[in-house]
C-alpha cells in the first residue's frame, strides 16, 4: 500500500476500465466461467516441474486488486522457492499436523477428513516448486513510520486468496490451500512481525503426472441448497 495513503481526502475519479456486455454475452461469459472454474480441483501429489517465477508474481498482483476494508490491502505474500526453507516448513508443519491427528483435532473433525485422506505426512510442501504464505497485517506503516490499524483484514485477505486461487488456476497451475495450527512458525520462517496474523499456507505448481483426488471432493452442493433468491 501506498505509504501516503493514510489520511488523504476523498477524490473521486470517473470509472475506469468497466465493460458492458450485451445480456446474452453476459450468459455465455458467464457460463464460460463457470465450466473453466469447475475444473479448478484441490491436490496433494505436485510435480517437482518449475514453474517460472514471473508467472507466480502476475497472480499475485491480481490478487493485489481485491477488494478490502478502506483500502488498506492488509495483506502479506511471503513467496517460498528456497529448498532449504521449503523444508523447515514442512518439518514445522509435519510437527502440527501430528498432534492434529493424535488428538487435538477431536474425533468429529478426524472423522470429517476420513473421504479426503489426509494424514499427517505433507511431502507436497517440499515437492511443489512454490509456496506462498498468506499473512493477514493487523497494522499498516504509513509515512513517518506510525503504525495504522487495518480493517477486516480476514474478510479481506480471503477475498485476496480466492483472487490467487482463481489466478493460478487460470494460469494453468495446481493449487493446495494447507492451514497447520497453529501456523505461528510461519512469521519466524518467513521474517513477519508478530502483529501479521499467517491464514494459508497456499502451494502452487503442476499437479504430478499420477495424481488423483478424492471422489468425495467431486460432490458439490447444488444451486438450490448453496443460494435463496428473495
Amino acid at each position: 500500500m501506498l505509504q501516503d495513503q493514510f489520511g488523504e481526502e476523498f477524490r473521486p475519479v470517473p470509472l475506469p476500465d468497466y465493460t458492458e456486455y450485451p445480456v446474452e454475452e453476459m450468459r455465455a461469459r458467464a457460463q464460460a466461467f463457470y465450466e473453466h472454474i469447475r475444473g479448478r480441483h484441490t491436490v496433494r501429489d505436485f510435480s517437482d516441474r518449475p514453474v517460472p517465477r514471473d508467472i507466480i508474481e502476475t497472480c499475485l498482483l491480481a490478487a493485489g486488486t481485491a477488494p478490502n476494508g478502506a483500502n488498506h490491502q492488509p495483506w502479506h505474500f511471503s513467496v517460498i522457492g528456497d529448498a532449504d526453507m521449503k523444508a523447515k516448513i514442512r518439518t514445522a508443519a509435519e510437527e502440527e499436523e501430528r498432534a492434529f491427528y493424535a488428538g487435538r483435532a477431536g474425533e468429529e473433525w478426524i472423522e470429517a477428513l476420513k473421504p479426503i485422506g489426509t494424514d499427517p505426512e505433507k511431502p507436497f510442501l517440499e515437492t511443489a516448486p512454490w509456496l506462498i504464505c498468506i499473512f493477514g497485517e493487523r497494522k499498516s506503516q504509513g509515512a513517518g513510520g506510525k503504525m495504522y490499524k487495518n480493517y477486516y483484514v480476514p474478510e479481506s485477505v480471503a477475498i485476496a486468496t480466492g483472487f490467487l486461487i482463481v489466478a493460478l488456476h487460470n494460469a494453468g497451475l495446481a493449487t493446495l490451500t494447507h492451514t497447520p495450527n497453529p501456523m505461528s512458525f510461519l512469521n519466524e520462517i518467513c521474517g513477519r512481525p508478530a502483529t501479521d496474523k499467517p491464514y494459508i499456507l497456499l502451494v502452487a505448481g503442476y499437479p504430478a503426472d499420477d495424481a488423483v483426488i478424492p471422489a468425495h471432493a467431486m460432490n458439490k452442493k447444488p444451486l438450490e441448497q448453496i443460494a435463496t433468491f428473495f
